[in-house]
């Protein structure tokens, strides 16, 4: 079965996300919440650390597999559903709904994208 997300695409994806996450707290209002605002910090970075290290035609030095790639936005984004409970501002209604907005759209771009 194709996958709607081509692999050029979701390069392209990924760098979107990078930025956007990282810079939530402050867009979105919430960097007082400390521990919602490190992780998105984490998460921004790391994926624009390892989207540059991926060997796709985006990479910048190609040494991560493209599928191992997509394991490593599967396993982030479904530690971020969590996350809220996990790290304790679950209690913070707006707050939680974006980190799980962000964790879902990982979870979706990851399964929706083509490995070839």
């Amino acid at each position: 079965m194709q996958k709607p997300i081509s692999r050029k695409a979701h390069g392209a994806i990924d760098y979107a996300y990078a930025a956007l996450v990282s810079h939530l707290p402050e867009v979105a209002g919430f960097k007082d919440e400390k521990k919602a605002a490190l992780l998105c910090h984490l998460l921004g970075s790391g994926a624009f650390a390892y989207t540059a290290l991926t060997k796709a035609e985006w990479g910048i030095v190609k040494v991560i597999p493209f599928k191992a790639h997509l394991l490593i936005d599967l396993t982030a984004s479904l530690f971020t559903l969590g996350a809220p409970w996990l790290l304790g501002f679950a209690g913070n209604k707006k707050v939680r709904n974006i980190v799980l907005a962000v964790g879902a759209a990982g979870v979706v771009a990851s399964l929706l994208t083509e490995t070839e």
